[in-house]
């Protein structure tokens, strides 16, 4: 009976097929009633998303709303300790629900008797860790219930007994068990069953570890299959993908979904689109102020940003709200490190590991702070507490490189860092980091080859071009050099504001002694007035002005039959700044 009422209901999911949301009273009617069972079973999560979904959408009229689950001859027999353990399993007393259902065979009871025994195990392991919390010594503490609920949901499966939730269940002990392969499939199939039950995607998108996995999942075709794209598509990175599903569930009619909103502004801080985020951010505060999820990663934004009212403010709003959420506590820890108060902003990251080791991006950041206050050994320890949570958690693999930099271990450097660019093989920070490893290991040709792509996809920091300058000079390569010093000054320039870059001198002290070897008078001196303009540059300028004014009275007209390859854009040759971006290859010539 149950099982039938169940692939009734999963049939109704599947009506409506993937990308179709002409009819959203349906998609709210199934939100409605996916939302009501997820709660039944204590799968708060999943609920709570049904919920907001729902919420994004118009209210339906009485008679449109959907009637509460058909009760079977099994759930009336199993009512009254059904009633009585899920009171027991709200107030967190796990082990006394699960007394109360033994024996229970219908599908909601059975369901909350085997979810009551993992969740048990869960807390009795969580509280083990959180008096243990010294380095590495999670994986020495173990969920003791997660073997017999294996076997026990193992037999379930094989007679196909199990619903979509309880499919969900025994996927999660898998995972837990590490059983990655057996977990997918297991979890595929719960998808399939009950495709409306958000938490089964969820654990796809975090064991789908790349784009090709993803290819061979035979998913249902449901419009939540549109949800779960979206979603994994920000998880792997592919931001472009990602930011178009979103826009397409908008324009379907989720506009006012908080969710939604919030997973733009996530994927804008992916691909560091700083301002997107941050007013996305900001219009997300409006609707929902008291949300205290994903805030960790508006901290991240301000704190990038050093927006230090900003981020107090938002660390004191949130303490207000809920001090003892792992968000908060990352947030005042950003807060702090901001304030460069390290020992503070780590205890505020060790705070947020206490409330949930699970929690990634806390690891992460107290491997940052430990490298800002010098202790390496314990920062490589949160990094790979990081990676063994996520493995592709790009900052934990850039953080290892560093350190192992700071302790000059190149290969172990070279390593970490290639890890981190395959994370994210458009980031320019990875790609110099890699190339100043390969320098530093003697591979002069891959380091050339890395700063040129970090040039090549946007240098943040514009720093790949002098660093590739340099190495052309080591080589004794000037004509290179000359190139990629001239291509860096117009970087530079063409930014509009004169950031306050060292190399700026240096760039003009190559080329003007680079002019000089090559008899160009003209361009050395227009270099070497440049050079005066710094401090560090100075006395070299004046002493080269020198040198070019006694060789052309004697009379060393610059000769012609030295063909300059190329010269500097007439806009630098003159005082005058030039704000207007000069092409890289039209280096408009002046005739000496």
């Amino acid at each position: 009976g149950a099982a039938g009422g169940m692939a009734a209901a999963g049939v109704a999911a599947a009506g409506l097929g993937s990308g179709d949301f002409s009819d959203l009273r349906e998609i709210k009617k199934q939100l409605l009633s996916v939302a009501e069972r997820s709660r039944e079973r204590g799968l708060q999560h999943s609920g709570k998303w049904a919920s907001e979904l729902a919420f994004a959408l118009d209210p339906l009229p009485l008679s449109e709303l959907p009637p509460p689950p058909a009760l079977t001859e099994e759930d009336a027999r199993d009512l009254d300790a059904y009633t009585l353990a899920k009171s027991y399993f709200d107030l967190k007393e796990y082990d006394r629900a699960a007394y109360f259902l033994r024996g229970c065979k219908s599908q909601k009871a059975y369901f909350l008797y085997m979810y009551s025994r993992y969740l048990s195990g869960e807390k009795k392991k969580d509280d083990e860790t959180v008096d243990s919390l010294g380095p590495l010594e999670k994986g020495q503490v173990k969920n003791e219930a997660l073997r017999e609920l294996r076997v026990e949901l193992s037999k379930k499966h094989k007679a196909r007994e199990l619903d979509g939730f309880g499919l969900y269940l025994y996927g999660v002990v898998l995972r837990k068990l590490d059983l990655v392969k057996e977990a997918i499939d297991v979890f595929v199939e719960a998808a399939h069953v009950l495709p409306l039950h958000w938490g089964a995607w969820l654990e796809l998108c975090n064991l789908i570890t790349d784009k090709e996995m993803l290819k061979f999942l035979s998913l249902p075709d449901t419009w939540m299959k549109e949800f779960f794209l979206a979603h994994i598509y920000t998880e792997l990175q592919l931001i472009e993908e990602a930011l178009q599903k979103y826009q397409s569930l908008i324009d379907a009619g989720f506009s006012k979904s908080t969710y939604i909103i919030s997973q733009i502004a996530v994927a804008y801080h992916n691909i560091r689109d700083i301002d997107k985020a941050l007013s996305i951010f900001n219009e997300l505060r409006k609707q929902d102020p008291y949300r205290i999820e994903n805030m960790d990663t508006f901290s991240n934004l301000l704190y990038v940003r050093s927006m230090k009212p900003e981020l107090s403010y938002l660390a004191h709003n949130l303490c207000e709200i809920d001090k003892y959420r792992v968000e908060t506590c990352c947030v005042i820890g950003n807060y702090y490190s901001l304030r460069s108060q390290h020992e503070k902003a780590a205890l505020y990251f060790q705070r947020a590991l206490k409330l949930n080791p699970r929690y990634l991006g806390a690891w992460t950041l107290m491997g940052h702070e430990y490298m800002e206050m010098k202790n390496t050994s314990a920062a490589i320890q949160a990094y790979r507490h990081a990676i063994e949570v996520n493995k592709r958690d790009y900052r934990a693999w850039y953080g290892l490189g560093q350190t192992y930099e700071i302790l000059k271990m190149p290969f172990y450097c070279l390593y970490y860092y290639r890890r981190a660019h395959q994370l994210r093989p458009n980031d320019s920070r990875m790609l110099v980091a890699l190339g100043e490893c390969y320098e530093k290991l003697n591979q002069l040709v891959e380091a050339k080859k890395c700063y040129w792509r970090a040039y090549a996809v946007g240098d943040v920091e514009k720093m790949a071009l002098v660093k590739l300058a340099k190495l052309h000079e080591q080589l004794n390569e000037s004509e290179q050099a000359a190139q990629c010093y001239i291509k860096y000054i117009q970087d530079i320039y063409s930014c509009g504001e004169i950031v306050e870059h060292l190399e700026v001198s240096t760039a003009f002290r190559y080329l003007a002694q680079y002019y000089f070897k090559c008899k160009l008078w003209d361009e050395a001196s227009a270099c070497a007035q440049k050079c005066c303009a710094f401090n560090d540059t100075r006395e070299e300028g004046k002493a080269l002005l020198r040198q070019i004014l006694q060789l052309r009275n004697q009379g060393e007209t610059s000769s012609t039959d030295i063909a300059a390859p190329f010269f500097l854009p007439a806009s630098l040759s003159a005082n005058n700044t030039p704000t207007r971006r000069v092409s890289p290859l039209n280096l408009s010539s002046v005739t000496p």
